[in-house]
C-alpha cells in the first residue's frame, strides 16, 4: 500500500549508509531516491531499498527525464519507471524542470530551457505523458540555473504556474534552487518564491551550494548538494513554512556524503522549524552557520 509522506523531515538515502538505516531505523520521516539508481531488476541496492520501503514512505525523484528536451520521451525509461513504481509504490514522485538529452545524446546534466510558449507546450505534452503512462500526479522542481535566455517571454513563476495549470501536476519546490538562481539573476529570492504557485507544493528540497565567481567576478553560485543548508536558505525556509505550513522537507547531500549523524543534525533543524512553525525573524540563524 502506498504511504502518504508526512509533514517531517526526509533524507537522500546513499549507499554508504544502507547498513545502519536498518539497523537503527532512525526517527526521520522518509527517504527519497534517485529513480536511475534503481532501474535494474535485482542487486544490493534493491536488496537494502526493500527492507527500508518495510519501515519508511519513499519519494522517488527523476533526474534523466528531459522534460524540457524536443525529442520524444524515451518509452523505455517510462517503462522502466512504471515498473520501479509499481515495485514500490513511493508516495511521491517527481522529476525537474529542465533537459538533459538532444537527438539520442545524453549530456548528464540539468540544462535551463527559455520561458516561452513553445517550451512551455513541450514541458506540458511530456507532463501529461508521463502523468498519463504513470497514472499518477507527478510533482515538477523549480531549477537551479545560471544562464538566462532573450527568448523568454515570462518569468519562471509564471512559466510554471502555467504548466501546473494545464497539467495538474504538483510543485517540488527547491528553496536552493531559488537562492541559487536568484543570486546569480540579481533578483530577490522572496519575490521569487512568492510568483509560484505555492498551493502546489507537494515537497521541498533543502541543499548547499558552492561558492564561485563569473567572469566579470560577481558572485556566481552553484547547486553542487555537497554541503549543509546555507543559513540564508534556512531563512528562506522558515518564511515559506511560515506562510504554507509544514510540508515533507528533504535534506539533498549528494556529493562529499557525510556521516549518517551530520544528516541527522540537519533533518533535526528541519523538524524543529516545521514543528514551531518558526518565522524569519525567530529563526537561529547563529544555531546553523
Amino acid at each position: 500500500m502506498t504511504q502518504q509522506l508526512p509533514p517531517r523531515s526526509g533524507l537522500g538515502l546513499k549507499p554508504q549508509h544502507f547498513t545502519e538505516i536498518v539497523e537503527s531505523r532512525p526517527d526521520v520521516g522518509f527517504f527519497e531516491v534517485h529513480a536511475e539508481n534503481y532501474m535494474v531488476d535485482g542487486g544490493p541496492f534493491h536488496h537494502f531499498l526493500a527492507q527500508i520501503r518495510e519501515n519508511y514512505p519513499l519519494s522517488l525523484h527523476g533526474v534523466g527525464m528531459s522534460l524540457g528536451g524536443e525529442d520524444a520521451l524515451d518509452a523505455a525509461h517510462l517503462d522502466r519507471l512504471h515498473c520501479l513504481i509499481g515495485r514500490y509504490r513511493p508516495a511521491v514522485f517527481s522529476e525537474h524542470l529542465a533537459w538533459s538529452s538532444h537527438r539520442g545524446i545524453f549530456f548528464n546534466d540539468l540544462l535551463p530551457l527559455p520561458y516561452d510558449e513553445g517550451a512551455l507546450r513541450r514541458i506540458c505534452d511530456h507532463i501529461d505523458q508521463v502523468q498519463d503512462r504513470l497514472n499518477l500526479r507527478m510533482l515538477l522542481e523549480n531549477p537551479a540555473t545560471y544562464v538566462e535566455f532573450e527568448a523568454s517571454t515570462m518569468s519562471e513563476g509564471r512559466f510554471m504556474s502555467e504548466v501546473i495549470q494545464r497539467t495538474g501536476c504538483g510543485l517540488l519546490l527547491d528553496v536552493n534552487n531559488v537562492h541559487v538562481s536568484c543570486t546569480n539573476h540579481r533578483r530577490d529570492p522572496w519575490q521569487a518564491i512568492n510568483e509560484l504557485p505555492l498551493h502546489a507544493v507537494g515537497e521541498i528540497h533543502l541543499a548547499g551550494f558552492a561558492r564561485d565567481a563569473d567572469g566579470a567576478g560577481d558572485a556566481l553560485l552553484i547547486d553542487n548538494h555537497g554541503s549543509s543548508v546555507d543559513p540564508l536558505v534556512w531563512q528562506l525556509y522558515a518564511r515559506v513554512i511560515h506562510q504554507i505550513g509544514a510540508v515533507p522537507t528533504l535534506i539533498e547531500w549528494d556529493n562529499d556524503v557525510p556521516a549518517l549523524s551530520v544528516l541527522m543534525a540537519e533533518a533535526g533543524r528541519v523538524e524543529r522549524t516545521l514543528s514551531e512553525g518558526l518565522s524569519i525573524s525567530e529563526f537561529p540563524v547563529d544555531a546553523v552557520a
